[in-house]
């Protein structure tokens, strides 16, 4: 809601408050102002010039040979504007003014000729081009008739105004009109609102002689009123309406449209005008629109209807989508002289099902949505009428034809001064509820510290006793609220153990050098099958689809964290950054073919993905490429410090590099997977050598046993062996690791492999594998033969497991 601070003082005193002061008292109260912004820049010395004469210029074609009366003088003015014309009054800048972009008017000569100041157009006054009226929006603007010449512009085109743009919340959608917002500020700064006059002078002859109302829906639409007004002449709107319409983000178009989108705003009432004349009928007649029925919208585009949509009607063919938009049939133009003005109250979710399946949201729309005053649908129909009467010289009939169904009760809300400071943990007295109550201009009866509040129908947010309390809470200042910790047996809070297990799990991954990554949830349909882990595949889970999406680069919910992780690696490579390495700790959506119409269960996974260089020296001239040990430790580390031991198994699976893939395994449950992008998928991405790694963090921390745990510092020596084994080169390294370590023994404390050979002086598809071994009982000193005894019982074993040889 853009809010004009010189339109808002035709209803509550401002008292002298600066924009920046107002602005921050209205946040203080509960509706948040999200910007302040000034019609345009200041500027001296713009004022209001007659032009006495206006001839064509000796030396140019285009230009004009003005002669101006300021006031003071008359000045010499060269113009090139193409509706100049003598006997106008336009904006003048003098010499010396200063216009917004720091443009600074001097005597100068044009063609030979000098010219004493410039006449401006709105937009070098500073007015956006997309509010000036279109009759003015390539050349000057032409000021009414009753302006005064020598007068400063700023006050006759709302120059010095402030726009405050307040950000809503939906409950409030009282705040959606100038009454709303005055009531609300005259709250704050304890004034009254000084309401708009809504007396008429109406003839004898009766609008409901003339046409009747039939609504075939109550329950869309408890209350239709028609007022007619005749002869009236449509042309501009008065200066200074047209000037709060630009304020408030509106376009000016003729008085008759400019009065409706007026009281709009004012009332928070939409209203709309039809042609008597082309209406055709003297019945309207509102109904649900039948299925397919065409319908022509004022901006000429044929909409297709459904019984879902209410429509207006006279009798016989649609006139208005009810409450979004009228018909081109029945459009206000300037040779209209009878008008139907329609003051209405339609179901919020009729109209916003109309608005959404046409795309057509509207300044009516919205406050239909959100829900209009019942006390104001006909009020201000009668100001609309008095504003036409006045401005477009119309001849109101008697009377208002009207169906009225419209529940206008006011609630009542019973509160005690006790119960409110209980809840509020103040000390608020009876009177001074009285005075945050009568500053609200709420009506109520007190009985000692009991109020029982009607609540104005303006206020619908407002129903039981908590509306009631955040009420008095705000107008009494939240800043006056005491800083207390609540009474009672609650406990300070705390993080629970899944949450300081995902951050220990964060730490971790920043510690190891990678970066978190906080991608969308939603992907494209593609990209939501891909890199999906094994165990998630195979249990033929399905993505879920959103039913409307925004676009369809985010239509479905992924199944992988890694697609558009892989997306962000390639943006901030196409940036020049070639060294990434990236994580992320988020949740998948997966369903089955059982769960269509339920929610998706959620799943807690951790991904990554590296690529370019893992290390760089340059002093030392050493640089490491990422590869598949890189990711693989990265993974075994954080599995080694939630105390699991990991297994890995090759495997094959669809995007992922045939031969640098492994399944990852804790026992014999499969957690995730790591390895190296397809070559194809890397080239679809503009990558080049990706690794990756996704785990189960659900099942990890499920199984994670935090109980503390601690080993001794050894007092006695350890005993370190090597072995070399030749082996088939289709045997995985793991497999003999575990072998050795089953056949070992206790003493065996650790095992790893420090060597990989395939070369000379070993057959031809053999290779060797070199293991250090690491021998230590905490509480004694080893002997050699029982190192020797473990080491044949390992040679023993894997060539009987493994026929492995011992390399010489």
């Amino acid at each position: 809601m853009l809010v004009s601070l010189n339109w808002l003082k035709n209803y509550v005193d401002l008292g002298g408050h600066t924009p920046e002061a107002l602005a921050d008292k209205i946040t203080k109260t509960g509706i948040e102002v999200e910007s302040i912004r000034y019609i345009a820049p200041k500027s001296d010395h713009v004022v209001v010039g007659y032009v006495e004469s206006c001839e064509k210029h000796p030396n140019a074609d285009k230009l004009n040979l003005c002669q101006v009366n300021v006031g003071s003088e008359t000045l010499q003015i060269i113009c090139g504007a193409p509706n100049i014309a003598a006997g106008q009054k336009v904006a003048v800048a003098k010499p010396g003014a200063v216009l917004p972009g720091n443009f600074k008017i001097k005597k100068a000569k044009l063609r030979g000729v000098e010219s004493n100041g410039m006449i401006c157009s709105l937009q070098e006054l500073g007015v956006a081009e997309q509010y000036v009226p279109k009759e003015s929006v390539e050349g000057i603007f032409v000021f009414p008739a009753d302006v005064e010449v020598g007068h400063d512009v700023s006050d006759y085109l709302n120059l010095d105004d402030a726009i405050l743009e307040l950000g809503l919340t939906p409950n409030r959608s009282d705040a959606l009109s100038m009454l709303g917002v005055a009531y609300e500020v005259a709250a704050i700064l304890n004034e009254t609102v000084q309401l708009p006059s809504e007396e008429i002078a109406p003839v004898a002859e009766s609008a409901t002689e003339l046409v009747s109302i039939k609504v075939a829906v109550p329950e869309d639409n408890p209350y239709y009123g028609a007022f007619l007004i005749k002869d009236i002449k449509v042309g501009p709107a008065p200066l200074w309406m047209r000037n709060y319409l630009i304020a408030a983000g509106i376009r000016p178009i003729n008085n008759v449209v400019d009065i409706t989108n007026y009281v709009l705003l004012e009332y928070g009432q939409p209203l709309h005008a039809f042609d008597f004349d082309k209406f055709g009928s003297s019945q309207v007649v509102v109904r649900r629109a039948y299925d397919q029925e065409k319908f022509v919208t004022l901006d000429n585009q044929t909409r297709t209807l459904s019984p879902e949509h209410l429509v207006v009607t006279n009798g016989s063919e649609a006139t208005a989508l009810a409450g979004v938009m009228g018909g081109a049939n029945s459009e206000v133009t300037d040779m209209t002289t009878t008008v139907l003005l329609e003051a209405a109250y339609f179901a919020g979710s009729r109209v916003r099902t109309a608005a959404k399946d046409h795309q057509l949201r509207s300044e009516s729309s919205t406050r239909f949505e959100k829900g209009v005053d019942p006390d104001r649908v006909k009020r201000a129909g009668y100001r609309a009428a008095q504003l036409l009467a006045k401005y477009a010289n119309g001849t109101i009939l008697a009377g208002v034809s009207e169906f009225d169904q419209l529940d206008r009760s006011e609630k009542q809300v019973t509160i005690t001064t006790s119960r409110v400071n209980d809840r509020l943990g103040t000390e608020i007295t009876d009177d001074e509820i009285k005075i945050i109550l009568t500053k609200l201009a709420f009506s109520f009866e007190q009985d000692g510290e009991t109020f029982v509040v009607t609540i104005p129908t303006r206020r619908q947010d407002i129903t039981i006793f908590e509306d009631m309390l955040e009420e008095i809470a705000r107008i009494y200042g939240y800043d006056n609220l005491a800083y207390t910790l609540p009474q009672g047996a609650q406990q300070a809070g705390r993080l629970t153990d899944h949450q300081l297990l995902k951050r220990y799990v964060k730490q971790y991954f920043q510690s190891a050098g990678l970066s978190e990554a906080i991608t969308y949830s939603l992907t494209t349909a593609e990209r939501a099958g891909m890199l999906v882990s094994p165990e998630i595949a195979q249990t033929k889970q399905g993505s879920v689809r959103l039913s409307m999406p925004m676009s369809e680069e985010h239509s479905t919910l992924r199944l992988s964290i890694l697609p558009e992780m892989l997306a962000s690696l390639s943006y901030n490579q196409a940036r020049k950054q070639q060294n990434l390495g990236f994580y992320e700790c988020g949740s998948i959506f997966v369903t089955t073919e059982e769960q269509i119409s339920a929610q998706p269960d959620e799943k807690l996974r951790a991904s990554g993905a590296i690529t370019g260089r893992w290390l760089s020296h340059p002093w030392q001239q050493e640089a490491k490429e990422v590869d598949f040990y890189v990711i693989k430790g990265i993974v075994e580390g954080l599995i080694e410090r939630l105390g699991y031991t990991a297994n890995y198994r090759q495997m094959e699976m669809p995007d992922m590099h045939p031969g640098r893939t492994a399944q990852v395994c804790i026992g014999e449950v499969p957690v995730g997977f790591i390895g190296q992008l397809h070559p194809t998928v890397q080239k679809s991405f503009d990558l080049k050598d990706t690794y990756v790694f996704d785990l189960d963090l659900d099942y990890l921390f499920m199984m994670y046993n935090d109980e503390p745990s601690f080993a001794k510092i050894p007092r006695f020596p350890s005993i370190s062996r090597d072995i070399a084994l030749v082996v088939d080169e289709a045997v995985p390294a793991g497999a003999i690791e575990q072998t050795v370590r089953q056949a070992a023994g206790a003493l065996l404390k650790s095992i790893h492999v420090f060597d990989v050979y395939q070369g000379d002086h070993l057959a031809t598809g053999m290779k060797s594998l070199a293991f250090s071994l690491l021998y230590l009982d905490p509480e004694r000193t080893l002997t050699d033969d029982e190192v020797e005894a473990s080491y044949q019982a390992i040679l023993t074993a894997v060539q009987d497991h493994h026929q492995a040889e011992l390399r010489g």
